[in-house]
């Protein structure tokens, strides 16, 4: 029996591949460049591989929300992290999922904080951001147009 989907006059649907990558994450601060690079690795072969244009912008912003993401999942989490990359349409979607099931909020602006801004700037620099609680712990996406300019 043939598996390729037809529709309703029996003519071919093209079924986009799901370009995504995941990187399992421990407690080690060398994993935060090892995502970086994943990150980059992955927007070239989006970019190279399967043709879909993807800014450099965009690249150096992906680079820097899954830096800040996967900084607070090591400091903040006690356990493993699960960063994952996927493209939806023209968006890249970064989720970070670590097992603290604090969920994290971004702090009024006060220029004599130190630290404590990292979902400040991924909230700065993404399409969008959502944080959502999962049964053992929690997950934060970011939204990054690949057009980004």
């Amino acid at each position: 029996m043939d598996e390729t989907p037809q529709d309703a006059q029996g003519q071919w649907i093209e079924v986009p591949s799901i370009l995504e990558v995941s990187l399992a994450l421990d407690g080690d601060g060398a994993r935060i460049a090892e995502a970086r690079r994943l990150a980059a690795d992955f927007l070239s072969t989006v970019r190279d591989t399967h043709g879909i244009p993807v800014a450099t912008s965009s690249v150096e912003i992906t680079q820097l929300i899954v830096s800040e993401l996967v900084t607070n999942a090591r400091k903040y989490a006690p356990g493993p992290a699960l960063l994952h990359l996927r493209i939806i349409d023209q968006m890249l979607q970064v989720e970070l999922w670590d097992s603290s099931p604090v969920l994290p909020a971004t702090k009024a602006p006060n220029p004599e904080r130190i630290g404590q801004h990292g979902l400040e700037i991924v909230t700065a620099l993404a399409q969008k951001v959502t944080v959502e609680a999962t049964t053992v712990g929690k997950r934060v996406t970011a939204a990054v147009a690949l057009d980004a300019r």
